[in-house]
C-alpha cells in the first residue's frame, strides 16, 4: 500500500493506525516500534532518520517538478509543475504548471487556442476556483506521484 506522508505529523497518524491496526489483531505494538514501521515504509533506515527529513517538508501539496495530471478547461494534460505559491494564511495554492503537449482550450472547430503554460488558484485538494460558464472547474489537479524524493 502507498501512503502519501510528507510530514512529521502524518507520519505520527500512521503509527497510531499501525498501533489500532495491531491492537484488532490482538498484538501489542509500542509507539516507539510503529514510528520505526513507519520509517521503513517510507524508506528510511529510523525513525530519527525519517523525522529530520520530513520536518524538511514544506506543508504543500506539491513540489516544483512534480509530475500531475488532471483536466485543463476541460481539456486532459499531463505535465510537471513548475511553480507553487501559497495564498494569504494557506487559504489555496497559486500553481504554474507545464504541460507535455500543448492543450487547446477553445471548443470551437473553426480555430484553436494552445496553452502549454497556466496558471491558477487551487483549493488544497487541487480544484481551482474558477469555473466555466457551465460551472466545471477551470483546473482539476492531480499527483502523478506522491512519494518523497
Amino acid at each position: 500500500m502507498t501512503y502519501t506522508i510528507t510530514t512529521r505529523a502524518q507520519a505520527k497518524a500512521r503509527a497510531r493506525e499501525l498501533r489500532a491496526e495491531s491492537a484488532t489483531r490482538g498484538k501489542s505494538l509500542s509507539h516507539a516500534n510503529a514510528l520505526e514501521a513507519v520509517a521503513h515504509e517510507l524508506g528510511y533506515r529510523d525513525w530519527n532518520t525519517a523525522s529530520a527529513r520530513l520536518s524538511n517538508q514544506p506543508e504543500i501539496p506539491l513540489q516544483v517538478g512534480e509530475r500531475v495530471s488532471g483536466r485543463y478547461l476541460k481539456q486532459p494534460f499531463q505535465g510537471r509543475v513548475h511553480g507553487v505559491r501559497e495564498l494569504a494564511g494557506g487559504m489555496g495554492y497559486e500553481v504554474v504548471l507545464h504541460f507535455d503537449e500543448p492543450v487547446d482550450v477553445v471548443e470551437f472547430d473553426s480555430f484553436s487556442g494552445l496553452r502549454q503554460r497556466v496558471s491558477a488558484m487551487i483549493s488544497d485538494d487541487g480544484v481551482s476556483w474558477n469555473k466555466t460558464s457551465d460551472g466545471v472547474p477551470h483546473l482539476v489537479l492531480q499527483r502523478d506521484s506522491a512519494h518523497l524524493i
